[in-house]
């Protein structure tokens, strides 16, 4: 299979290797290159191109590896010498609303499209880092890069856009996680109670994350009036342990969202379930 790379940064460059090792014929594109990108390319016996041009025609698969600011401008760069049925996979951080549209500019000329979000640190896991794929083209990526040794999962009927919006959601759980255990375990230290605590939360351990988080925003939106007042007295115990917190505001104001809201809008049951919840929380918070 005929690949071009576009983009021989630390991303581009890790997937090179593998792919060439695997049997594939490399076509490599870099306008800026590096001493890195020069000595993998005279490793391969393969020649670097500047600019996009009639040699990428030939190309069954072009794997975007620029950066997310510039992954429109190289997509439509791209176009007029995609071949039908190619595949284009943007393995770009940008938004998910540019990669809906590098998706649909993409499929307009009879090509595939495969939204790359990757899941992990490329420098510690190189071309095994994990991968999420979204669009037409994601199967056909997850066949080549899978066949070099890669790690690739399918969003199964994924449309372009998914891929890095879950990275995102992802990241908004995870760092927000972060940031208030760094803040739990400093106070739960500092008091000497932070063994306790584990067995204090070992409730939480034992729930299927699914369950839990969905109880959260069921019960949330019932009552978060007198969460506000527990959220305001955890961060004054925390304050007086000299431990300000810089998460708790964030939260507070989350429940004053809601709690605001709620006199607004009644809920539409007594006991929601987390689509209703959800439903409630996104219409009633609307600027009317």
């Amino acid at each position: 299979m005929n690949i071009a790379i576009i983009g021989l940064g630390e991303v581009g460059r890790c997937y090179a290797a593998p792919l060439h090792a695997a049997g594939h014929t490399l076509l490599l594109c870099e306008a800026r290159v590096s001493e890195a990108a020069r000595k993998l390319a005279e490793s391969a016996h393969l020649a670097i191109q500047e600019k996009v041009g009639d040699w990428l025609s030939s190309a069954d698969l072009v794997l975007s590896c620029v950066t997310g600011t510039t992954s429109l401008p190289v997509l439509q760069q791209v176009l007029p010498y995609l071949k039908k049925g190619a595949t284009l996979a943007d393995l770009t951080t940008a938004s998910p609303a540019v990669k809906r549209e590098g998706g649909a500019l993409v499929e307009a000329v009879g090509a595939l499209y495969a939204d790359t979000a990757i899941m992990g640190a490329i420098s510690l896991n190189l071309a095994r880092t994990p991968l999420l794929v979204s669009g037409s083209g994601a199967g056909s990526l997850k066949s080549v890069l899978d066949g070099a040794g890669g790690k690739v999962q399918v969003i199964a009927n994924g449309k372009p856009g998914d891929a890095m919006s879950l990275k995102i959601l992802r990241s908004v759980f995870t760092k927000g996680m972060e940031a208030l255990c760094v803040e739990l375990l400093m106070s739960a230290e500092k008091q000497g109670v932070r063994d306790k605590l584990y067995e204090q939360l070992s409730d939480i351990d034992n729930t299927p994350l699914r369950a839990f988080i969905d109880m959260l925003v069921r019960t949330h939106v019932i009552h978060a009036k007198r969460r506000a007042h527990e959220v305001h007295d955890a961060q004054g115990e925390l304050i007086a342990q000299r431990l300000p917190s810089v998460v708790l505001p964030g939260v507070s104001q989350r429940f004053l969202n809601t709690a605001a809201a709620l006199d607004r809008k009644p809920l539409p049951s007594d006991d929601p379930s987390v689509e209703q919840a959800l439903d409630w929380l996104l219409t009633a918070e609307q600027p009317s």
